[in-house]
C-alpha cells in the first residue's frame, strides 16, 4: 500500500510538472510576404529576448510563407523577419504568458533592399534529368523558343527533329503521342504542339518506352508537355505580345506575311480554389516558294512538267480557356476545364508550269507538244472546337489514391481547296476550275479511372480502366466548272460520305517499386478495339462498311540500377500501336496540287511496334551530365505515303501498308559548362532504318542511316541579360519511294529582363542565312522505275527577326492548367 502511494505521488508530481510545463510554454506564428504580396519561401524568422537581445531560436518559412516558433517560455520577445535582398523587419513587444500562449503576428511584409548589398548564391541548374523511363528537359534553357510555339521548344531535344514540311519526328518516326500534364491527347501531335505557346511550358519529358498505365499509342513513345504551375496562394497575371519585322526576302509572294500575336493568363489561388482563365491570338505567316520537276511514263510516252512559284502559309489561331480546381478537403479534389477556339491555316501554291511537254518514245524521242500554264491552288483548313472535362481525385487514409476523369469534345473540321489551271501569261483563260470541300464534325469522349494502392514491400500496385469513343463523320464534295454552262457540277468519283466509329476498352495492371540500388516497373495492358468505317458515294453506287477489331495485350517493363551515386544503368521494353486517322482511310481522292491527288485506304491496318532500349546516365561535376541510349524498334504494317500514276500529268498519292521496318539507333546528350557564364547543351541521334515489303505488286526494299544534331549554347553577360545560339540539323533520309534531303536551321537570341524581372524582352534572329547558306530549305524526291519521277525543292523564309515582350502584372506564382483537344487536332 505504501509502495502504491509512492507511485501515486510520483505520477502526480510528474503530471503536475507536465501540466505546468505546458502552461509555461507558448508559440508565435505568422506569414512573410514581399512588397508584391507574394509569399516568401525560405525566409527567416528569428526570435530574441526583449530584455537583453539574446537569441532564442529561429525558423524558415514554408512554401506558403508561413512560420511557427513553438515551445517559448514565459517572457517578452521581439522577432526579426528577413530574406536575402530584402530589408529586415522587426516586430517588438511580443508577450508570452498564461493569457497569451499563442501570438499570431499576421502578415509581415518585406521591402526590397539595396541590390548592391545582396548576397547572391549561384549554382548551375541541371537542365536534363534522367529517370527510369524518361528524359526530362527544362524549357527555360531554350531562349530561342520564347514567344514561339511548343514546336520551337521540342526541336532542341536530342530525340526530336522537325523537317522542312513541319513534320515532327521522334527517333526518326512521326508516330508519337502527346501528353499534356500527364493526360493523353488523341490529337495530331504536330498540330497540338504548334498551337501551344512556348512560354506556357515548364518542361518536356521524352518517354521512349512508356509503361502499361499509359495508352499504348505511338511507335516512338510519348512527349509529356508539362505547363508552368505555381505553388503559392495569391494571384498571377501575365501578358505576352510578339511581333515580327517585315520579311527581308519576299520570294515574290502575293502578300506581305505577318507575324504578331498576344496572350494573357490570370490565375488566382487560395487553400481551396484555383481558378485560371486566359485567351490568345496568334497570326503566324510563313513565306516561301517551291521549285519542282516531274515526269510520268505511260505506255511509250514521257510527259514532263517542271514548275516554279509561290508556296506560303497564312495561319490564325485564337482561343479562350478556363479551369477551376476545388479542394474539398485533404482527401477530395475536383477540377473542371473548358476550352474553345478557332484555327485557320491557308496554304497558297501559285505555280507556273513553264515547260509542260510530252516525248515519245521516252528515250531520245521527239516532242509531241509544248505547253505552259499557271496553277492557282489555295487549300484552307479550319478547325472550330469546344472541349469540356471533369476530374476527381480521392486520397484514402492508407495513402491509396483513386482518380477519375471525363472529357467530351466537339470539333468541326473542314475547309475548301480551290484548284484553277489558267493560261500563262494570260490568266483570263480558264482551262480547268475545281473546288472541293468537306465538313467533318467529330464527337469524342474519354472516361478513365485509376487506382494506386498503398505501398507494399515490393512497391505500389496500379490498376485502371479507360473507355474512349470516337464518332467522326465527313461530307466530301468535289465540283468542277462546266465552262460551257458556267456552273459547277459534282464529280462523283471524288465525292463521298464517310463515317468512322471507334470504341476502345482497356485495362491495365502494373507494379512499380525500388529495392536497394534497383528501381523497376512491370505491367500489362489489355485492349479491345472495335472500328467501323462506313463509306458511301454521292450517287448511290458505293455503300460499304469496313470493320476492323482486335483484343490484344500490350506488356511493358523497365529497370534501372544505380551503379554508383553518379551513374545509372537502365533497360526497357514496351509494345505499342500506331492507329490510322480518318483522313488516311478515305479512298476518294482530294486535289492537293495541280499534279497531285491524295487519297487513303479504308482497309489500313494499324502499325504494331516492339521497342527495346538500354542506356546509361552519368552525372558529372558542376552540374554537367551525359547520357547515352541504344534502342531497337520493330514495326509491322508500316504506313507510308506512296505515289502511282493517275494520268499523264497527275500523280496519285496514297496511304498504304507497305511492309515491316526495323530501326537500330543511338541517342546521345550532354550538358556541359565551359565557364560559370557559358553553358552548353548538345544532343544527337544516329539510327539505321530498313524497310521491306511491297506496294502495288512492287517490292519495297530501302535502308539508310540518318542522324540529327541539336546544339544550344548560352552566354550570360550579367544577371539579367544573355545571348543564345541554337542549331538544328537533320541529315538526308530515305522513304518508301525516294529520299528527303538534309534540313537545318541556325538561330540567335538576345534576352534582357527589366523592372525586377517583371518585363522580359526577347529579340530573335530565326533561320539565319544572310544569303550564304541554304537554311530552312529541303528537297523531296520520289520515283518508281519506268513509271514516274518527281523532285521538289521547298524554300521557306529565312532571316526572320522577332521581338517578344512578356510582362507580369501580378507576381504571384502561376498555377494555370488548361485542357486541350484530344481528338479533333489529329484530323486537322
Amino acid at each position: 500500500m505504501v509502495q502504491n502511494m509512492k507511485y501515486f505521488k510520483l505520477f502526480s508530481l510528474l503530471f503536475l510538472f507536465l501540466f505546468c510545463g505546458i502552461n509555461l510554454y507558448g508559440q508565435v506564428r505568422g506569414k512573410i510576404i514581399d512588397d508584391a504580396n507574394t509569399p516568401l519561401e525560405y525566409a527567416t524568422a528569428t526570435i530574441y529576448q526583449e530584455k537583453d537581445s539574446t537569441l532564442v531560436t529561429g525558423v524558415v518559412t514554408d512554401i506558403d510563407g508561413n512560420f511557427e516558433i513553438p515551445d517559448l517560455k514565459k517572457g517578452t520577445f521581439f522577432i526579426k523577419a528577413s530574406f536575402i535582398g530584402f530589408e529586415p523587419r522587426y516586430i517588438n513587444n511580443i508577450i508570452i504568458n498564461k493569457q497569451h500562449k499563442t501570438q499570431n503576428l499576421g502578415t509581415i511584409q518585406l521591402s526590397l533592399g539595396n541590390e548592391l548589398s545582396e548576397v547572391v548564391v549561384a549554382a548551375n541548374k541541371k537542365k536534363v534529368i534522367s529517370k527510369i523511363d524518361r528524359q526530362v528537359f527544362e524549357v527555360d534553357q531554350f531562349n530561342t523558343a520564347q514567344g514561339g510555339s511548343g514546336a520551337d521548344v521540342i526541336r532542341n531535344l536530342p530525340s526530336v527533329n522537325i523537317d522542312g514540311q513541319g513534320e515532327i519526328n521522334v527517333r526518326g518516326s512521326s508516330g508519337f503521342v502527346v501528353l499534356l500534364n500527364g493526360k493523353p491527347l488523341q490529337s495530331n501531335p504536330a498540330s497540338f504542339i504548334s498551337q501551344l505557346p512556348a512560354n506556357a511550358i515548364e518542361k518536356v519529358e521524352v518517354i521512349t518506352a512508356p509503361s502499361a498505365k499509359y495508352d499504348p499509342e505511338g511507335k516512338a513513345g510519348m512527349l509529356n508537355i508539362i505547363t508552368k504551375k505555381g505553388a503559392l496562394n495569391g494571384a498571377f497575371a501575365q501578358v505576352n505580345i510578339k511581333g515580327g519585322l517585315p520579311s527581308i526576302e519576299t520570294y515574290e509572294n502575293e502578300e506581305i506575311h505577318r507575324r504578331y500575336g498576344g496572350d494573357f493568363t490570370y490565375n488566382i489561388r487560395n487553400d481551396r480554389w484555383n481558378v485560371s482563365f486566359g485567351a490568345s491570338y496568334q497570326r503566324n505567316d510563313l513565306g516561301g516558294r517551291r521549285e519542282g520537276d516531274v515526269f510520268t511514263i505511260i505506255n511509250d510516252t514521257l510527259t514532263r512538267f517542271p514548275s516554279t512559284g509561290e508556296r506560303s502559309f497564312d495561319e490564325i489561331n485564337y482561343n479562350g480557356r478556363l479551369t477551376v480546381d476545388y479542394k474539398l478537403n485533404d482527401q477530395n479534389d475536383f477540377s473542371f476545364g473548358f476550352y474553345a477556339g478557332k484555327r485557320t491555316k491557308d496554304r497558297l501554291a501559285d505555280i507556273v508550269y513553264y515547260d509542260n511537254h510530252a516525248i515519245t518514245p521516252p528515250e531520245g524521242g521527239d516532242r509531241i507538244y509544248t505547253f505552259q500554264y499557271f496553277n492557282h491552288n489555295l487549300r484552307t483548313r479550319k478547325g472550330d472546337f469546344i472541349l469540356g472535362s471533369f476530374d476527381y481525385a480521392h486520397t484514402f487514409q492508407n495513402e491509396a489514391e483513386l482518380t477519375a476523369s471525363f472529357l467530351y469534345e466537339y470539333t468541326l473540321l473542314g475547309g475548301p481547296t480551290v484548284n484553277q489551271n489558267l493560261g500563262y501569261p494570260d490568266n483570263s483563260l480558264v482551262y480547268q476550275d475545281e473546288y472541293n470541300t468537306n465538313d467533318n464534325p467529330l464527337y469524342g469522349t474519354r472516361f478513365q479511372v485509376d487506382y494506386v494502392s498503398k505501398p507494399i514491400s515490393l512497391g505500389t500496385v496500379e490498376a485502371g480502366y479507360q473507355f474512349r469513343s470516337l464518332d467522326h463523320t465527313g461530307d466530301f464534295i468535289y465540283e468542277r466548272l462546266d465552262n460551257d454552262m458556267g456552273t459547277f457540277e459534282l464529280v462523283p468519283e471524288f465525292s463521298s460520305d464517310a463515317d468512322l466509329k471507334r470504341n476502345i476498352h482497356s485495362g491495365y495492371l502494373q507494379l512499380a517499386g525500388t529495392k536497394n540500388k534497383w528501381e523497376y516497373s512491370a505491367g500489362i495492358r489489355l485492349e479491345s478495339m472495335d472500328r467501323s468505317y462506313d463509306l458511301k458515294d454521292k450517287i448511290g453506287i458505293v455503300d460499304t462498311t469496313y470493320h476492323y477489331d482486335f483484343i490484344k495485350l500490350f506488356p511493358s517493363a523497365s529497370v534501372q540500377y544505380a551503379l554508383s551515386e553518379t551513374t545509372d544503368l537502365k533497360a526497357a521494353y514496351s509494345k505499342r500501336i500506331e492507329r490510322t486517322t480518318t483522313f488516311k482511310m478515305n479512298p476518294f481522292p482530294e486535289r492537293e496540287h495541280s499534279e497531285t491527288l491524295e487519297q487513303g485506304d479504308p482497309t489500313l491496318k494499324p502499325e504494331f511496334i516492339d521497342l527495346f532500349e538500354i542506356g546509361v546516365n552519368k552525372d558529372l561535376k558542376n552540374g554537367n551530365s551525359l547520357f547515352a541510349t541504344a534502342y531497337y524498334r520493330n514495326v509491322k504494317n508500316v504506313v507510308n505515303r506512296v505515289n502511282t500514276v493517275y494520268n499523264d500529268t497527275i500523280l496519285n498519292r496514297i496511304y498504304s501498308n507497305v511492309g515491316n521496318a526495323k530501326t537500330i539507333g543511338l541517342e546521345l546528350g550532354s550538358q556541359f559548362n565551359v565557364t560559370e557564364k557559358w553553358s552548353n547543351y548538345i544532343g544527337g541521334n544516329l539510327n539505321h532504318y530498313n524497310l521491306k515489303g511491297n506496294f502495288n505488286n512492287t517490292p519495297v526494299n530501302t535502308n539508310n542511316t540518318v542522324y540529327s544534331i541539336n546544339i544550344n549554347s548560352t552566354y550570360e553577360f550579367w544577371k539579367t541579360a544573355s545571348v543564345q545560339f541554337n542549331f538544328n540539323y537533320l541529315s538526308e533520309r530515305v522513304t518508301a519511294q525516294g529520299e528527303d534531303s538534309r534540313f537545318y536551321s541556325p538561330n540567335l537570341t538576345f534576352q534582357k529582363s527589366f523592372l525586377n524581372n517583371r518585363l522580359t524582352a526577347t529579340l530573335q534572329w530565326l533561320n539565319m542565312d544572310m544569303g550564304l547558306l541554304n537554311t530552312n530549305e529541303q528537297r523531296i524526291t520520289t520515283y518508281s522505275p519506268n513509271q514516274f519521277y518527281t523532285t521538289t525543292n521547298y524554300i521557306y523564309e529565312v532571316d526572320m527577326v522577332m521581338l517578344n515582350l512578356s510582362y507580369t502584372l501580378k507576381s504571384g506564382k502561376n498555377k494555370s492548367k488548361f485542357i486541350d483537344s484530344e481528338f479533333g487536332k489529329q484530323e486537322f
